[in-house]
């Protein structure tokens, strides 16, 4: 029998633990405590399946409310202009985007939080915002650990973000619900 673990930034983002669900582990705001608590769950409960959920800003009006899969992920916020091109780390091999076989969505991850037009991740024709699945992918990719990804539109990174997604937290726990077992499944 598989291992999943199942990871959220927050408790109020996520708290539904039934079904599949034996734990859901919290990491945490941001790529750091996110790479953190990853590392250990990975050396110490050896999954074979990380499981990410919670709320992200979405950049289209179609997307706001829906629960979205997410194949693709990449960081917005690595910014080493002209050493390399935004989203990638200078001097190094590292990926800059990471895949899973989950959801079609693609998210940009970054440590802050979106409330105005960033004409980048339009361009790179990103779906959603977040700040903490880059780290969870990156550190699951070194591990050799499959991950999927699920999250919650609750905003449309702008001016209102912050206040849209206090509004729509307690929405996020339903939604995720209804699709972690299409997660667990495949």
């Amino acid at each position: 029998m598989r291992k999943i673990v199942v990871v959220a930034a927050l408790e109020s983002e996520f708290f539904t633990s039934k079904g599949p669900i034996e734990k859901i582990y919290y990491t945490g705001i941001g790529k750091i405590n996110s790479a953190r608590i990853t590392t250990e769950l990975i050396l110490q409960e050896k999954p074979d399946l990380i499981i990410n959920v919670g709320t992200a800003g979405c950049l289209s009006d179609d997307l706001l409310g829906h629960v979205l899969g997410v194949n693709e992920v990449i960081e917005r916020d690595m910014v080493a202009e002209p050493l390399a091109p935004r989203g990638t780390v200078p001097l190094s091999r590292q990926k800059p985007i990471h895949t899973s076989s989950f959801g079609s969505a693609r998210c940009a991850t970054g440590d802050s939080f979106i409330t105005s037009r960033d004409q980048w991740l339009f361009d790179n024709q990103v779906d959603l915002v977040d700040m903490e699945l880059f780290a969870i992918a990156k550190v699951a990719d070194h591990y050799g650990i499959a991950w999927k990804s699920i999250k919650f539109a609750s905003d449309l990174a702008d001016a209102n973000a912050a206040k849209h997604w206090n509004q729509s937290i307690e929405k996020s726990d339903k939604k995720i619900s209804e699709m972690i077992e299409c997660a667990f499944s495949t």
